[in-house]
């Protein structure tokens, strides 16, 4: 073989390489009717959780929580690193479902917001026993903490549920399985969004009701980011799941 057939045929082999690299690793990009441009596409294979806003300080303390509490969730026995809000913070059910990471004196914890803590003091957080060990000794009691808003990965989109005694005059509407806390939902009623107003058990309600379904639902979490959702039916005490998940920071 002469040296042009086998500049080409390296050529030709080099292209290959880079086109299918393209394929797996890239974004196709349109240069022209016949051809296609790979660039390349970063992704983020770090699953830690991605820390947003203030930092907060404040005195950690510790109860047997079960998951259940003021913002209406479930009891989660399967995962117990869940945590009160001091009042303050919680603001009306604003960090409800919220994650935070938590310092202490021998170490960190992610835990999910699920409750309210009347008796704590700004920037104080309540954690589950579970939650507690993780940052000091249980025996400490209490302890100084710093704690910031984090954005983690989860598993599949966000949950519309329903309330118990929802209908079609008076419809509750709580949003679960969301990574960033969320702002503000709105549902379509044939001509425009109308915004629900969220009450401090963390239920978005109608008081009016928003008819019998299905319905189009938008959601803009902290950030900004926003998901919307058509043909959701009405399913009283159950769980309807969105089309996708917000975004990390």
């Amino acid at each position: 073989m002469n040296n042009s057939a086998k500049l080409s045929l390296t050529l030709s082999f080099l292209l290959l390489v880079g086109i299918i690299i393209g394929q797996l690793e890239g974004t196709a990009v349109s240069a022209g009717t016949d051809h296609l441009l790979y660039l390349p596409l970063t992704l983020n294979q770090n699953d830690d959780p991605v820390p947003f806003g203030l930092v907060h300080s404040g005195e950690g303390t510790y109860y047997f929580a079960t998951g259940a509490g003021n913002c209406s969730f479930d009891p989660s026995p399967q995962n117990l690193m869940v945590a009160a809000m001091n009042y303050v913070d919680y603001a009306d059910s604003a960090l409800c479902g919220a994650y935070i990471e938590v310092t202490g004196p021998q170490g960190s914890v992610v835990v999910r917001i699920v409750d309210q803590c009347p008796g704590c003091a700004e920037g104080d957080v309540d954690l589950s026993q579970e939650a507690f060990a993780e940052i000091a000794e249980l025996s400490a009691g209490r302890v100084d903490i710093t704690w910031q808003l984090v954005s983690p990965v989860l598993d599949g989109p966000i949950v519309y549920h329903f309330k118990d005694g929802s209908n079609q005059w008076w419809t509750a509407v709580q949003i679960r399985n969301h990574r960033n806390p969320i702002a503000k939902f709105e549902y379509w009623n044939g001509s425009s969004f109308v915004e629900v107003p969220r009450l401090s058990y963390n239920y978005f309600v109608e008081a009016s009701g928003m008819g019998p379904g299905p319905y189009t639902f938008r959601v803009t979490d902290t950030l900004g980011n926003v998901l919307e959702d058509s043909s959701i039916p009405h399913v009283e005490d159950g769980d309807v799941g969105g089309s996708g998940q917000f975004p990390a920071p």
